[in-house]
């Protein structure tokens, strides 16, 4: 089983005008990257949010997957239901390192 560490969300938050970087900053659900994408679907149903902060096994936030992500690679002809977050994520979910 997976464990999903989740955290209440400001309402004043606009998650249509934040970069990655502004929403891994701020508080929201977090998953381990070994995550499937039906599960990580399913987290996001269940907590009413568009996007999800994947950590890694440090317990690092390595990247940030949206709802419209994961629906575009549930679509894709390549999909199959052991699909991680990890696989999906590589370089594009990772933040910019100072």
């Amino acid at each position: 089983m997976t464990l999903v560490q989740v955290q209440p969300r400001s309402t004043s938050a606009d998650p249509a005008h934040r970069t990655p970087v502004d929403a891994m900053d701020t508080a929201g659900p977090r998953v381990w990257d070994d995550m499937t994408v039906e599960v990580a679907l399913s987290v996001m149903a269940s907590a009413r949010t568009d996007h999800l902060l994947v950590c890694d096994n440090d317990g690092l936030c390595t990247g940030l997957v949206t709802q419209a992500r994961l629906a575009a690679v549930c679509d894709s002809s390549a999909y199959t239901d052991q699909v991680q977050l990890r696989d999906i994520l590589g370089n594009r979910g990772r933040p910019p390192r100072p």
